[in-house]
């Protein structure tokens, strides 16, 4: 395992090199956009009888579980660190539309993508049962608060646009995952649960999440306001991340959502009430270098893992048409509404244009089709998947900066 963490860093950096001295973007999109023309060209090395630099590729991507690394490694620091950062007072005066967006709207873009998948692939020549394009819509439907937030640095959104989209990133995670593991259950047992069952584990894994967050950011809190030591502070917050999130799964609740939650009260209270001059200084280096080099490690993986997808027959035009119905769900999700109702959301006219095309899709979708049991539905759900997230980096995240521009003027 140590020898797989030293490889990755090691590609990491250098593509990281390369992107900084050469190629220019943004980092999280220049990582991803070298490691994908590195794998592209070493799948025509291999076409050429040159196979051997494929290979150990291929051979270090099926030795990292990467379901395994982003939902129970990375994550709860990314979501953490980009929590940190959130402003709660500005935070509650969006609260109702964050959660509008966050709970109703992922909700309903599962459905729409979920049906709208069921009705294209027949037309493809492709089929798959509704249940796992539920599933799919699922997974695809919660935008990525890591790929969000990383743009949003460079975009120069109106402060409060900024605000809503990182929030409804960051809290539509949890509700994506827990959607995601209600309709896989469905989907695997072929056994529909009652309203009341579904409505109770909603209830317990996001709820549970947020009171679980919320106690943990009190302790965490506590123990801060106490000492005035900042190594063993910095200590107590990366021990309350990784800690927290595995007893989240242990009790069977959100940890995205109790990383989150448990972020925004240390971002807030705990930066002003308990914490000196120097360890907020200290606390907010060591979380920025580590959300960064965590960022950049998995944007590479997601740019080599281009290498072990398989695309089906008549793949490319599916995924073309997720795409697009990907796209379309975000619209009538986030987009119409926020123009419907320019006043209740308090933003400014082209927000919902930010909003729509800013839903980037990043590496939690990912892990989560990676994560889905060996059967007949698994690769093409990972294909299509793949697609989006591609699509959505590297089109929707370069285009947004222009975009900004462009209504601003």
């Amino acid at each position: 395992m140590f020898e797989i963490a030293v490889a990755c860093l090691v590609i990491t950096a250098l593509l990281a090199y390369v992107n900084a001295r050469f190629v220019g973007l943004p980092t999280t999109i220049g990582v991803m956009a070298v490691a994908m023309l590195l794998s592209l060209a070493l799948i025509g090395l291999d076409r050429l009888g040159f196979g051997a630099l494929r290979e150990y590729e291929t051979s270090l991507l099926r030795s990292i579980d990467f379901s395994e690394v982003l939902m129970q490694g990375m994550l709860s620091m990314l979501l953490f660190a980009g929590a940190l950062h959130v402003d709660l007072s500005r935070l509650r005066r969006f609260r109702w539309q964050i959660g509008l967006l966050a709970v109703v709207g992922t909700g309903l873009s599962t459905v729409i993508v979920g049906y709208g998948l069921h009705w294209v692939l027949p037309l493809l020549g492709l089929g798959m049962p509704l249940a796992y394009c539920l599933v799919f819509g699922a997974l695809i439907s919660p935008t990525d608060p890591v790929a969000v937030m990383g743009i949003l640095k460079s975009a120069g959104i109106n402060e409060e646009t900024g605000m809503v989209v990182a929030g409804e990133s960051l809290f539509n995670d949890g509700v994506g995952v827990v959607l995601f593991s209600l309709l896989l259950g469905i989907a695997v047992s072929e056994q529909t649960p009652s309203f009341a069952e579904g409505a109770m584990t909603l209830v317990h894994e996001a709820g549970g999440g947020i009171v679980l967050g919320a106690v943990l950011g009190g302790l965490l809190f506590t123990l801060l306001r106490s000492i005035n030591n900042y190594q063993v502070e910095v200590l107590l917050t990366l021990a309350a991340v990784l800690g927290g999130y595995e007893l989240a799964s242990h009790l069977h609740v959100s940890g995205p959502l109790a990383m989150v939650v448990a972020g925004v009260i240390i971002g807030n209270h705990g930066r002003k009430l308990a914490m000196s001059d120097t360890t907020r200084r200290h606390v907010d280096l060591f979380w920025e270098l580590l959300d960064e080099i965590l960022n950049a490690v998995l944007f590479v993986l997601l740019g080599l893992e281009i290498v072990v997808i398989a695309y089906p027959h008549n793949g490319m035009l599916a995924a073309v048409a997720v795409v697009a119905l990907t796209l379309l769900a975000r619209l009538l999700t986030v987009g119409l509404p926020m123009a419907s109702f320019k006043r209740w959301f308090g933003l400014p006219n082209d927000a919902w244009l930010i909003l729509t095309w800013s839903g980037l899709r990043g590496g939690i979708s990912v892990a989560l089709a990676l994560s889905l049991p060996a059967g007949p539905y698994r690769d093409l759900i990972l294909a299509l998947t793949y697609a989006v997230v591609v699509f959505s980096i590297l089109v929707q995240g370069l285009t947004v900066k222009p975009l900004v521009k462009a209504v601003r003027s």
